[in-house]
C-alpha cells in the first residue's frame, strides 16, 4: 500500500474553536504548567508525553463524586501489559457519578444540567408500538432507587453479576444503574440475540439473576420471547451462582403471562420485594470492576472483557467532555443495539448531564428518513450512527439537510466499520449541513474508548479519524508474519501503514478477562505479538501532515497478494460507490492455504434480488478495481453468495471466512446473527473445483 503523502480534501473547520470545553480545557492546562501549545497536535504530543500529568488535570477540571487521596495518576514507567492501577486510593461509583453532579448529594437538588424537572431521558420504540416516554432525573433517581433496594433484598452486592437482556429502553438503563450503585457487575445483552448466544455469555460470568425482556420488535412485528426465556433458564441448568431470571414487560399494555416460564418471577413481584427507594451508592476502587462486556470474535465462545469503574467514567469526560463537546445542553442519539459498546457511550455521557435519547427498533422503519426526523424533532446536538447507515442515506438519495430541521446538529459520529472517502464527500457535498462535524470514529469492545476520534480544533479532512485520542499513546509497527509471537516490535513512519499498537497504558484498559483463564487469554489477546505493546488487530496509518488516522480494516483480514498489503476496504469503497445498484454488499478475504505459496483474494457478492450475477459483471468489478486502485488489487476470483455472515449488530466479519476457505474447520460463535451463512463458504477451501482456469487479471 502506497504512503500517504497527498493532502486531501479539506471539510470542516470549527467556526469558533476557542468556544469549545476542549480549547478552555488547553487554556487552563497551559496556564497551570506555564507551556504553550499552539494547537491540537501539540496538545496531544503534551497529553502522551506527560500521561499522568495530563490525567490528573482530566480529574480536577471535570470533577467525578467520590472519596478518598491519590499520589498520582498513574505509575508511567509500568508497561501496559502489566496493567498498572490509576488513582490508587480513589473509590468512586459509576451511578452515583451518573445521577448527580458533583458538589451535590442524593437527595439534594443536582446542578450542572441534572435538575430534577429536565428531561434525562426520551425513550422511542419503532413505529410507536408503545408510545414515546419521558423521564425526568427526580424519576430516574426514584426509579433507580426502588430498583436498586429490590436488588439488595434478593442478595445482590459488590462483586456479584447480574445480566440484562433487553432492548435500548428505560428500564434497560434502570437496571444498569441499580446494579452499578451496589457495586454488582453489569452486562447487558440485546434481546434479539439468539439463546445459544446468550448462553455462550451467561455461563462463563454466572450471574446471581438475569433480567430478561418478554418480548422484542423485530421487522414491525412483536416476536415473543417467552421461548428463549425458558431455553436460557435451562441452559443455566447446574450455574449455582444463578438464583433464577425476572421478566421484563417490554410493550406494557401487552405483558405477556410467564407462569409457565421455569424459574422466572415478574418484574412487579420482584419490586415488591424493596422496602423502599431510597438511593444508596457502594464506592469501590477506580480500578475495581463494575462492567462485562464481550467481544464481537467470531469463532468460540465470546471473550468477556472487564471494564473498570473509574476508567470508564473518566474517559467519558475526556472523550464525551473535550473531544465531542457535549455537555448539559446537549442532546445524544446514538443507534445502537445493547450488545454493543455504543450502548455504553450512550449512557455514560448522561455523567455529563446530556440528555439521551433511547431508540429500539430498526434505522429503517418505516423509512431510512425516520431518525433524521427523530434529531429535528429532538433538536438533538450529536448523532452515532454508522458507514452502514449513510451509505443507505446516499443509495435512497436522501438528503438529510433537506428532510428535516437540523440547525442543532453539530456531531454525528460513525463507527463500526471503515467509513468510505466518498461518503465524506456526500456527507458535506449533499447530506448534512455544512456547520455539521463528521466524526469517524474508531476503538471498540476492547478499550470501550476510541484510538482515532474526532476534536473541535483540528480541520476535518477527508478519509480516516481526524485524529488519536488525547493521552493514549498509539504507533504503526510494521507487521509480522502471522503467528509469531513475543516480538519487539518495529515503529514505522508516519505515512506507511502497519499493526496498530498502544505503547503506554490509559485508564480504559481492561481489568482482565472473566473466566479462570481470563488473564492468560487477555494476555494472548493483546500482548502476545509484540513486547510490550498492546496489538489491537488494526491496520492504519497516520498522515504526516494532517495527523489524521486512517483505518484499512482489520490486520488479521490485511490482503496481500504478492506481498502487496492493502485493506478490504479499498475494495468495499469500489463496489459500494460504483455498483451500489446490482450489489446489496460484498465482502473480500484473502485465501491462503497449508499448500499455497501465497495469497489468493476473494471477492463475495449477495445481489440484490431483482439483479443476476453475470461474467459480465464480473469483467466490470475487475476493471474497475483495477482503474480505481491498481491492477495488483483486483480479486483473483468473485463469486456470488446468498449470504454474507455477520454479527447481531450488523458489523460483517471476515475472518471466520478467511480461515474457512483456507482450509479450517471452525466452530460460529454466538456473535454471529446468521451462523448457518458460514457453511457456504467450505467448498471454497477447494476453489479449484469450482473453476477450471482463473481468468487472467
Amino acid at each position: 500500500m502506497a504512503a500517504l503523502v497527498d493532502l486531501p480534501r479539506k471539510l470542516w473547520e470549527h467556526p469558533n474553536p476557542e468556544s469549545t470545553q476542549m480549547a478552555v480545557f488547553k487554556a487552563h492546562l497551559e496556564k497551570a504548567k506555564g507551556i504553550k501549545l499552539p494547537d491540537f497536535n501539540a496538545l496531544h504530543q503534551w497529553s502522551i508525553q506527560n500521561r499522568s500529568e495530563f490525567w490528573t488535570f482530566v480529574w480536577e477540571h471535570i470533577p467525578l463524586i467520590h472519596e478518598g487521596r491519590y499520589d498520582k495518576a498513574v505509575d508511567e514507567s509500568v508497561p501496559i501489559q502489566n496493567n498498572p492501577d490509576w488513582f490508587k486510593g480513589v473509590h468512586i461509583n459509576f451511578a452515583e457519578n451518573v445521577l448527580f453532579s458533583p458538589g451535590s448529594s442524593p437527595g439534594s437538588r443536582a446542578t450542572t444540567g441534572k435538575e430534577d424537572s429536565k428531561i434525562a431521558v426520551h425513550e422511542v420504540v419503532e413505529n410507536n408500538i408503545q408510545p414515546p416516554r419521558d423521564i425526568t432525573w427526580k424519576e430516574l433517581r426514584q426509579k433507580v432507587g426502588l430498583y436498586t433496594q429490590a436488588l439488595k433484598a434478593a442478595g445482590v452486592q459488590k462483586g456479584d453479576r447480574v445480566a440484562v437482556v433487553a432492548s435500548n429502553s428505560i428500564d434497560c438503563l434502570v437496571l444498569f444503574l441499580a446494579t452499578t450503585s451496589l457495586g454488582a457487575l453489569i452486562s447487558t445483552t440485546s434481546s434479539d440475540t439468539g439463546s445459544r448466544g446468550i448462553l455462550d455469555r451467561l455461563t462463563q460470568i454466572k450471574p446471581k439473576w438475569l433480567f430478561i425482556e418478554d418480548a422484542a420488535i423485530y421487522k414491525g412485528e412483536i416476536v415473543d420471547l417467552r421461548p428463549k426465556i425458558t431455553q436460557v433458564v435451562e441452559g443455566m441448568h447446574g450455574i449455582s451462582e444463578f438464583q433464577g431470571a425476572i421478566a421484563i414487560p417490554r410493550f406494557h399494555n401487552r405483558q405477556k403471562d410467564i407462569s409457565a416460564v421455569p424459574r422466572t418471577q415478574t418484574l412487579k413481584s420482584f419490586l415488591h420485594k424493596a422496602r423502599s427507594d431510597e438511593l444508596e451508592f457502594v464506592r469501590v476502587g477506580f480500578r475495581d470492576p463494575f462492567l462485562i462486556v464481550y467481544s464481537s470474535g467470531t469463532t468460540g465462545q465470546p471473550k468477556c472483557i472487564v471494564h473498570s469503574t473509574g476508567g470508564i467514567l473518566i474517559t467519558a469526560c475526556k472523550e464525551g467532555g473535550l473531544h465531542e463537546d457535549m455537555g448539559p445542553n446537549s442532546t445524544l442519539l446514538q443507534y445502537t443495539t445493547t450488545g454493543w459498546i455504543m450502548y455504553l457511550y450512550s449512557i455514560s455521557n448522561l455523567v455529563l448531564g446530556i440528555k439521551v435519547i433511547l431508540y429500539d427498533g430498526s434505522p429503517f422503519a418505516p423509512d431510512a428518513r425516520f431518525l433524521i426526523k427523530l434529531i429535528g424533532q429532538q433538536r438533538a446536538t450529536h448523532f452515532g450512527t454508522s458507514p452502514r447507515y449513510l451509505q443507505e442515506l446516499r443509495k435512497q438519495k436522501i438528503r438529510p439537510r433537506e428532510t428535516a430541521d437540523l440547525s442543532n446538529l453539530r456531531v454525528v459520529t460513525c463507527t463500526g466499520m471503515v467509513l468510505a472517502d466518498s461518503l465524506f464527500e456526500w456527507f458535506y457535498d449533499e447530506g448534512f449541513p455544512s456547520h455539521t462535524q463528521l466524526g469517524n470514529i474508531s476503538g471498540g469492545t476492547d478499550l470501550a474508548a476510541c484510538f482515532g476520534i474526532n476534536n473541535p480544533l483540528s480541520p476535518l479532512y477527508v478519509g480516516g479519524c481526524q485524529g488519536p485520542s488525547l493521552a493514549v499513546p498509539i504507533a504503526v509497527f510494521d507487521q509480522v508474519d502471522e503467528g509469531l509471537q513475543g516480538v519487539d516490535g518495529t515503529a514505522l513512519p508516519e505515512g506507511e501503514a502497519g499493526e496498530l499498537v498502544a505503547t503506554g497504558a490509559f485508564p480504559s484498559v481492561p481489568v482482565t478477562f472473566w473466566g479462570e483463564d481470563g488473564p492468560k487469554k487477555y494476555f494472548e489477546a493483546y500482548f502476545s505479538r509484540f513486547n510490550n505493546v498492546w496489538t489491537h488487530g488494526d491496520f492504519i496509518a497516520i498522515h504526516p501532515k494532517t495527523h489524521q488516522v486512517t483505518f484499512f480494516g482489520r490486520s488479521d483480514g490485511v490482503l496481500n497478494p504478492s506481498g502487496v498489503r492493502f485493506g478490504s476496504a479499498e475494495i468495499y469503497n469500489v463496489i459500494e460507490t460504483q455498483f451500489s445498484k446490482e450489489v446489496v454488499e460484498s465482502l473480500c478475504v484473502g485465501q491462503r492455504r497449508p499448500q499455497d505459496l501465497d495469497e489468493s483474494v476473494f471477492l463475495f457478492l449477495h445481489m440484490k434480488p431483482d439483479q443476476r450475477f453475470s461474467d459480465g459483471l464480473v469483467k466490470r468489478i475487475k476493471d474497475s478495481i483495477r482503474k480505481a486502485l491498481s491492477p495488483r488489487h483486483v480479486p483473483k476470483y468473485i463469486f456470488e453468495t446468498p449470504e454474507i455472515p455477520a454479527t447481531v449488530n450488523g458489523k460483517k466479519v471476515e475472518l471466520p471466512v478467511k480461515q474457512i476457505i483456507s482450509g479450517r474447520r471452525i466452530k460460529p460463535s454466538g456473535t454471529l446473527a446468521n451462523p448457518q451463512s458460514l457453511d457456504f463458504y467450505y467448498q471454497f477451501a477447494e476453489v479449484e473445483k469450482l473453476v477450471k482456469i482463473p481468468a487472467k487479471l
